[in-house]
């Protein structure tokens, strides 16, 4: 898969969108309420920030996979955190519950798919990509260094404990979501019309550059 930094790549069709023209009309965003837009990557790639960010910014709704899943797992007797509980051993003993009883997965699954239906959302999933026949699907690539980096920082621990982590909660969820629906996360891009390698961006240059991409892909057609 290509790397791309200063270019986004149009998965679903041949060549790039050059976002340093400073020549492109600017299109101004329309109507928004049939919108259904979808961001995933592996953890630590930043997806649930500008995921965020985006829904906020076009005033669409926010939905998180990942937030409803801790809220069935605190109703299991869990005890989620806000800020790296997935990584924890808690957290990855959830992860493995869950590759025994896929109820937890399609429940949430299920309450996306709804969400979707009603349109005028930003849907933070893994699965939705997949699942989903219709909507503008966004895959953030991030290498595991930058993902064990951001980990590292985001909660505090040593990079070899953010490696490790990252490590084994990538191949248990690969695992979860191939038992469960077939795919291969992290491998398969099919989905997906635009790929974005974030490696060499910060935060803030994720989100201007997928603004941009959305309102000249997406909006201008809306």
């Amino acid at each position: 898969m290509p790397r791309l930094s200063t270019e986004i790549h149009k998965a679903s069709h041949t060549g790039t969108l050059n976002l340093k023209s400073s020549n492109s009309e600017v299109v101004k965003p329309r109507n928004t309420k049939t919108v259904v837009l979808c961001v995933s990557g592996l953890s630590g790639c930043g997806k649930s920030t500008v995921a965020r960010k985006i829904a906020k910014s076009f005033n669409l709704r926010y939905f998180s996979g990942g937030d409803a899943l801790k809220t069935l797992a605190s109703q299991a007797g869990y005890k989620p955190s806000e800020v790296g509980w997935w990584e924890s051993d808690e957290g990855i003993r959830f992860l493995e519950e869950r590759t025994h009883d896929s109820s937890y997965d399609k429940r949430v699954d299920d309450r996306l798919l709804e969400f979707a239906k009603l349109g005028g959302v930003v849907l933070d999933s893994w699965t939705m990509p997949w699942l989903l026949n219709t909507g503008f699907k966004i895959w953030l690539e991030a290498s595991p260094e930058r993902r064990a980096t951001r980990i590292s920082k985001r909660d505090k621990i040593g990079m070899k404990a953010a490696v490790q982590a990252l490590k084994q909660k990538d191949a248990k969820t690969k695992q979860l979501f191939k038992g469960l629906y077939g795919f291969l996360l992290g491998e398969d891009f099919s989905p997906f019309d635009l790929i974005l390698d974030v490696d060499q961006m910060n935060p803030d240059r994720v989100f201007t550059t997928l603004k941009l991409a959305i309102e000249r892909l997406l909006l201008k057609k809306c």
